[in-house]
């Protein structure tokens, strides 16, 4: 799994690799300076014991000013250059992230939790950054000061060295007792903070239910629940930093105390010079720092590898609907021939099929209501159409062609599907109806929201086509809703249109003269999913279904005359028209 990880951090780096070694090296000399200028402090300490001189002093201070402006220069330099690495890999990591959600399943993300999710783009994506940009400086610093900064100190005194760095293992064994115990919690405090995102996500997608049904309460303990939770690990997490960070301080200055005392005695015995303590003491000062920032580093890359299991995790999820080994583009304009041939869905876990050996043939241009029960596998059939979910080889045909040979992007460019339940996204009104065509003329936009049957309803808005329909559409009544996802559909002008009952809210009048509008003024193959069998009446066909199969077929006046499920649906609708007259 670390070699994964490391093998993952360098796939990552790898198109930044002379960046980086720009770094490196800018980093190495930062080292060398900062291993040089304890040694000239040596010097001039040693050679002033022979005398004072004013011209000695200045010159060599501005010596010392010069390597040291050189070296924060330096380090500046590389700490732009790593960080600037670490940015970049942000953006194009989530970039990268973003573009693979839109490939997954639909089923998957709704599954996955949008809160998880995003907290993993934006939390998780930015801890990523920090171990590529932050951390890696730091350990790249830590392994640079000790090779250089610990051959030195040996030079200049053996005994004083050894004695000095005795104390820093106990700092490793130190890091090794907390490590563990921290990428647990901060582990922890990530899936703590998703489960709250969703939460949040979940509740402002649903004020409406929760208004309605007045659980303001409930949702605020099940919110309390979660922040505690959130709270309670992140405590936890910190309480276990606060005493690691201290505690490796701490230590580390026990060495320059060790120093200080046996530095007097080898003085007053000349195996060491002033000048030469003084470097000692300079170098230990310098090791101080990183022994200290090791675990600030080491907690840092403990969250960046958490977040790097998360991420990837996410990437690593392969889409189940994918474009097979010998899909194509097609090659003529699409008819509209729709076939099916012993058709059968299964779902995973299901004891049943959706569909049963469906067999059907639907002509180009043909107006063709769906109907049947609730769970007769109605949506199951759009969905296959549209491939949005897995469908078998060589049962479903678009003019002749498995859909399954056809490029998913063109299949669906050929096939829209508009749901009962229609998404609008938080925009205008024309933007939304624009969605599939961007770039649409306005006669367009007008043409498609007049064939939805939309536009009186648009001409009495005060912004017309301009008016913003709030997050998801909430401005707007159900069946409005439901005519705009239908003109963002005719507006795209697919040779096939599936409507998976989207017209259910809107009334029996309404919705013939929309059927009718579309007749009129397209060749469209369409099928018609719906409840409303008074406006199936008016469709060229009607395909009766019942637990995945087609068990009666033929059009309206045929069906009602004969026996069987269609009439007991068609008395039934008229039976409830009378009441509610």
């Amino acid at each position: 799994m670390k070699n994964l990880k490391f093998k993952v951090i360098s796939n990552y780096l790898r198109p930044y690799k002379k960046e980086f070694l720009f770094g490196a090296f800018a980093l190495l000399l930062v080292n060398i300076l900062s291993v040089l200028i304890p040694l000239e402090v040596k010097n001039i300490i040693d050679q002033l014991q022979n005398g004072f001189s004013t011209d000695f002093v200045i010159s060599k201070s501005l010596w010392l000013i010069l390597l040291a402006t050189s070296m924060g220069l330096i380090r500046l330099f590389s700490r732009q250059i790593v960080f600037g690495i670490g940015r970049k890999v942000e953006v194009n990591l989530r970039q990268k992230l973003f573009d693979h959600l839109l490939i997954q399943d639909p089923e998957w993300i709704q599954k996955k939790g949008s809160g998880d999710i995003i907290s993993r783009a934006t939390s998780d994506v930015e801890n990523i950054r920090r171990l590529l940009g932050f951390t890696i400086l730091s350990l790249c610093n830590i392994v640079l000061a000790y090779s250089f900064t610990i051959p030195s100190m040996f030079s200049i005194n053996k005994t004083l060295t050894i004695s000095a760095l005795m104390i820093f293992p106990f700092i490793l064994g130190i890091v090794s007792l907390f490590g563990g115990r921290m990428v647990k919690q901060r582990k922890a405090q990530q899936e703590s903070l998703s489960k709250l995102s969703d939460l949040i996500q979940e509740d402002l997608s649903g004020i409406s239910a929760i208004k309605i049904y007045a659980q303001e309460n409930a949702e605020k303990k099940e919110f309390n629940i979660h922040n505690e939770a959130y709270r309670n690990s992140a405590i936890k997490l910190a309480r276990t930093a606060s005493t690691l960070f201290p505690l490796l301080q701490g230590i580390s200055s026990i060495s320059l105390l060790i120093l200080l005392s046996l530095g007097t005695f080898q003085i007053s015995n000349g195996f060491i010079s002033i000048g030469g303590l003084v470097a000692l003491i300079l170098y230990v000062e310098r090791l101080v720092f990183p022994t200290a920032l090791l675990g600030f580093t080491l907690n840092t890359f403990q969250l960046g590898q958490v977040s790097l299991d998360r991420v990837e995790e996410i990437l690593q999820n392969k889409p189940n609907i994918v474009d097979s080994a010998n899909s194509n583009f097609l090659k003529e304009k699409v008819k509209g021939l729709l076939e099916a041939k012993d058709l059968t869905i299964k779902y995973p876990g299901s004891k049943f099929n959706s569909l049963n050996n469906l067999n059907f043939k639907i002509n180009p241009g043909e107006l063709i209501a769906i109907v049947g029960p609730v769970g007769c596998g109605k949506t199951t059939l759009a969905k296959s159409l549209g491939r949005t979910i897995e469908i078998p080889d060589g049962q479903l045909f678009l003019d002749k062609i498995d859909i399954k040979k056809i490029k998913l992007e063109e299949l669906r460019k050929n096939i829209s599907i508009v749901p009962q339940e229609a998404f609008l996204f938080t925009s205008t009104i024309s933007e939304n109806l624009r969605f599939g065509e961007p770039k649409a003329s306005k006669s367009l936009v007008k043409q498609s929201a007049t064939k939805a049957g939309l536009i009186d309803d648009i001409n009495n808005f005060p912004k017309k086509f301009k008016t913003v329909v709030g997050e998801r559409g909430i401005t707007l009544s159900g069946g409005q809703r439901q005519r705009t996802a239908l003109g963002r559909a005719l507006l795209v002008n697919s040779p096939v249109v599936i409507l998976d009952d989207a017209l259910a809210s809107v009334d029996n009048k309404t919705a013939a003269r929309i059927i009718d509008e579309m007749r009129e003024k397209s060749d469209n193959t369409i099928l018609m999913i719906s409840h409303q069998l008074s406006v199936a009446a008016t469709c060229d066909r009607v395909l009766v279904m019942d637990k995945g199969e087609i068990v009666q077929e033929g059009n309206h006046k045929d069906l009602v005359k004969k026996r069987g499920l269609y009439k007991q649906l068609w008395e039934r609708e008229i039976a409830t028209n009378i009441v509610k007259s």
